[in-house]
């Protein structure tokens, strides 16, 4: 019997992740279908390289400045409500550009424009419906589900894209997006059925502001989402040139119509359900980083095949290829940064990598289409592959996060802070001190022990952190840390995860077992109390 772990299929269980799933996959195909209609349309409106691969930019450059405040809206308020209205701004969108495709009012800068704005409710969905998984699933099925969640984005690049062609070819980009408009309706009908828990905080929501600078400052001070978020960027730059230049080539260099482009598409999307199928077996064998290796370079492959290949059914398997690689990458890529983040930040941290994610796209997609103004398509796709493996070489020393073994539950092994006077939650800032007592042949081991300390402050709401000695008394070390109000110091009290706990663990084997580690909490003062005069 297969191991449950290894197969795709355990997160379907839960009936609530099923239907948001499936409703997913619907709203997946017609977001495919805009994408075809929406570069199809470009391309009888203007024969520009820079206008077409702009389509792209305008549906990817909005997640770049929107998907910190998206993230962080995402964890401080309700999920259900919240997507409810996002779905409801997609749907008119696409309304609108299916009405004024219709009627021939399109232009190059209008279909820029209601893209760039569709691109404002993807960038607003995204975090909060990638946050929305571990609230559906067990913590075992967590990677099961992840995999479902790019099985399902395939299987509707698979079926999306052809579907489009047809339509194109039938009726004209105004089906294809009308057809994204209705999409969305199937998802706010299993919104609207589903009866999501209400948890009751401890604390007051956190402020949007304050929300997006604890996000920040966790992805900042986390290596292991760092590295994941280095090797996107690394990948997604220089593969972005494989899609964004695809009408072109079909266009253009092939004089292919709407269906061979849907072809070409559906061939990615059927390339990544087969390797998404083949996914949990290779995990097994080989590691993430290998696995993204691997496929990394399969995609310099593809993309040197786009630079020189101009035979449409010799394209065929490589689009096949280029739809494996792709779903290797993205795989490993979202598993690794979803289960390397604690609950309490998750939808920040998924937006940073959305964010990167987003903004390599964007960029990626301008750069490749100005090349190709200014030179021409071939040239283009091999400074494409140039850039990807060059990318793959300087980025193999970040290895992706092995987070099976981490335990990111709180800990709650902090003791209560005392304050003694009535609380003002907002009082602060906030600075801890804590006192070691370290034999000076133990100081060099105590100092790179608490660097690790350090960050882990940081990732957890601290602004600031330091460590001195004193001048006097080599063996005490004093710790300091600053939150930025007594409520932030209660949230880091509960952010503080089990896997964290051993990291405090590492750094008190130092201190003298005969001297406990003295801790004390200072605040400002309180507005209300008058200044001492000299």
């Amino acid at each position: 019997m297969a191991d449950e772990k290894a197969s795709p299929w355990g997160a379907l269980n839960h009936s609530t992740f099923r239907w948001l799933w499936l409703a997913s996959i619907a709203s997946n195909i017609g977001t495919w279908m805009h994408e075809v209609g929406a570069g199809w349309l470009m391309t009888s409106l203007s024969a520009n390289p820079m206008h077409v691969a702009l389509v792209q930019v305008a549906g990817s450059a909005p997640m770049f400045l929107l998907a910190l405040p998206a993230g962080a809206m995402a964890d401080i308020i309700d999920k259900r409500r919240y997507l409810l209205g996002v779905q409801v701004w997609m749907a008119t969108v696409a309304t609108l550009l299916a009405t004024l495709t219709l009627l021939g009012l399109t232009t190059v800068w209008l279909l820029l424009s209601l893209t760039l704005a569709m691109g404002v409710g993807t960038a607003l969905m995204m975090p909060a419906w990638s946050a929305l998984t571990p609230e559906l699933v067990s913590k075992r099925d967590l990677p099961s589900a992840i995999a479902l969640s790019s099985l399902g984005i395939n299987v509707a690049r698979a079926l999306g894209p052809a579907i489009a062609g047809v339509l194109v070819s039938l009726s004209g980009p105004w089906a294809t997006f009308a057809l994204n408009a209705l999409s969305f309706f199937a998802v706010m009908a299993v919104l609207l059925t589903w009866k999501r828990e209400r948890q009751v905080a401890a604390f007051p929501a956190e402020r949007l502001l304050g929300a997006m600078r604890a996000g920040w400052r966790y992805s900042r001070a986390s290596k292991p989402l760092q590295a994941v978020l280095v090797r996107a960027a690394a990948f997604f730059v220089g593969a972005s040139a494989g899609m964004s230049l695809l009408p072109l080539i079909v266009r253009g260099e092939l004089q292919g119509s709407a269906s061979d482009f849907g072809l070409l598409l559906g061939s990615v999307g059927i390339g990544a359900v087969l390797g998404a199928t083949l996914l949990p077996k290779l995990r097994e064998r080989i590691s993430a980083n290998k696995l993204v290796a691997m496929a990394s370079a399969l995609y310099v492959l593809v993309l040197l095949a786009l630079a020189w290949v101009r035979e449409f059914a010799a394209l065929l398997p490589v689009m096949l290829l280029s739809g494996a690689a792709w779903i290797a990458v993205l795989s490993s890529l979202q598993i690794s940064a979803q289960t390397s983040v604690p609950d309490w930040v998750r939808a920040r941290a998924l937006s940073v990598y959305i964010l990167v994610f987003f903004g390599s796209m964007a960029a990626g997609g301008a750069l490749w289409g100005y090349v190709a103004s200014q030179a021409s398509i071939p040239v283009a796709m091999v400074a494409a592959a140039g850039c990807l493996a060059l990318g793959l070489l300087l980025t193999l020393h970040f290895p992706l996060p092995v987070t099976e073994s981490e335990d990111l539950a709180p800990s709650l092994h902090w003791p209560a802070p005392i304050l003694a006077d009535e609380a003002d939650l907002e009082r602060g800032p906030v600075m801890v001190t804590l006192r070691y007592d370290i034999a000076p042949e133990h100081a060099a081991g105590f100092r790179q022990a608490m660097a690790e300390v350090a960050r882990m402050r940081k990732r957890n709401g601290a602004f600031s952190w330091g460590l001195v000695q004193n001048s006097e008394n080599p063996r005490q070390w004093q710790e300091f840390f600053f939150d930025e109000s007594w409520l932030e110091h209660l949230r880091h009290h509960g952010r503080v995860t089990r896997a964290e706990q051993r990291i405090e663990a590492a750094a008190r084997h130092f201190q003298n077992p005969d001297v406990p580690v003295h801790i004390e909490h200072f605040l400002m003062p309180a507005k209300d109390v008058p200044h001492a005069t000299p």
